[in-house]
C-alpha cells in the first residue's frame, strides 16, 4: 500500500482497483472530483453526503489537482467504456 498526502489518500491494489481513495473508506478521489468539478457540488455538500470531514474532501481535491491529467484520463476512458457497452448490450428496459 502506498500512502500519500499526509496518509489521508491511499492507494491499495486490493481496494477500489488501486484507485486513489480516502483512507479508511472506499470513496475515491475520482468520485470527489466528479462531484466537485463536473457536477458543481460544494466541498461542504460532498463532506455531508459522504460523511467525511471537510479536510478529507479538500485533501482529495488537492490530490486530484496534483494528478489531474491522470484522473481525467481515467474518467474519459470509463465514459468510452460505458458508451461501448451501451451499444453492445441493449437495455432490457423500454
Amino acid at each position: 500500500m502506498v500512502n500519500t498526502l499526509d496518509s489521508r489518500i491511499v492507494i491499495d491494489e486490493n481496494i477500489t482497483g488501486g484507485k486513489a481513495r480516502i483512507a479508511d473508506t472506499r470513496i475515491t478521489v475520482k468520485a470527489i472530483a466528479i462531484r466537485h468539478e463536473l457536477l458543481g457540488h460544494s466541498a461542504e455538500d460532498i463532506a455531508t453526503d459522504y460523511e467525511l470531514t471537510l479536510a478529507d474532501v479538500y485533501t482529495a481535491l488537492a490530490y486530484y489537482y496534483t494528478h489531474k491529467s491522470e484522473i481525467e484520463s481515467a474518467i474519459k476512458q470509463e465514459a468510452i467504456l460505458v458508451q461501448k457497452l451501451k451499444k453492445e448490450i441493449p437495455s432490457k428496459l423500454k
